[in-house]
């Protein structure tokens, strides 16, 4: 067990560096094809994709929506109504 040791602790950073080539050349070498094969399939799904176009005016209705939920999921009342009938005024006027 002596000679192990010693053998270890004389030439430690040639053994590290030789199992660190040993590493590198492995996983360069070896092209993983599950892993190309699964980023090839994500690719043509991502290609598949319809593209929205998302306008001003859809983000302005979509922020109005959310405005109008917040209101309605608090409990103040008589302000909040008459903001809400605004906020539904406004969509009408954005969506047509």
């Amino acid at each position: 067990m002596g000679k192990i040791n010693e053998f270890i602790t004389k030439h430690y950073q040639k053994i590290v560096l030789f199992l660190l080539l040993v590493l590198f050349l492995n996983t360069c070498g070896n092209p993983t094809k599950s892993v190309n094969k699964r980023i090839d399939v994500l690719s043509e799904k991502i290609d598949s994709l319809e593209v929205v176009t998302v306008t001003k005016t859809d983000l302005t209705v979509e922020g109005l929506k959310s405005e109008k939920r917040m209101i309605q999921s608090t409990d103040r009342k008589m302000l909040d109504v008459a903001r809400q009938t605004e906020i539904d005024k406004e969509i009408k006027t954005l969506t047509k």
